[in-house]
């Protein structure tokens, strides 16, 4: 009966020491399997994010323009400051390159209009818009580049 209870007290210890080196193998696989992940996808997503962060944006001031407004009830004039937004610093060289043309058609269209035409803030979104199209139309630009809009930095009509 000795040597039964013996051999169940040494059976004992051995399957206890199994159990810890069951847990201690899977903590390691674990660990193993999580860093494998983190390795192979942490490059990957900061690519990403480093791709979807937007880029800052690129303005192009103009010189104030000061005109003479069509007539309607009196002489009247306009001084307005114009800012470009614009895709990239290629598009600036561009407007650079371009800049006589640009301001003789910005001047043309602002000297046509009404003091009535740019009265209403639906006016002034339209001046906006042809202030965009005016740019466009005077300089090529390659796919890819483009005037995004313009913004009115200073508007005054007396």
């Amino acid at each position: 009966m000795r040597a039964e209870v013996a051999g169940a007290a040494a059976a004992a210890p051995a399957k206890s020491g199994r159990k810890w080196l069951f847990i201690a193998v899977a903590l390691v696989a674990v660990l193993a399997i999580g860093g494998a992940g983190w390795y192979f996808l942490a490059p990957h997503a900061a690519a990403e994010a480093k791709a979807a962060a937007p880029k800052p944006p690129v303005f192009v001031p103009l010189d104030a323009f000061t005109v003479n407004l069509a007539e309607e009830n009196g002489d009247h004039y306009l001084q307005v400051g114009i800012v470009y937004q614009v895709s990239d610093d290629k598009v600036v060289d561009t407007m650079k390159q371009y800049m006589p043309v640009l301001r003789n058609r910005i001047l043309l269209l602002l000297s046509s209009k009404k003091p009535s035409d740019l009265a209403s803030v639906d006016g002034k979104r339209k001046l906006v818009d042809e202030l965009v199209a005016a740019v466009k139309d005077a300089m090529p630009l390659p796919t890819g580049q483009e005037v995004r809009g313009a913004l009115l930095s200073s508007f005054v009509i007396q």
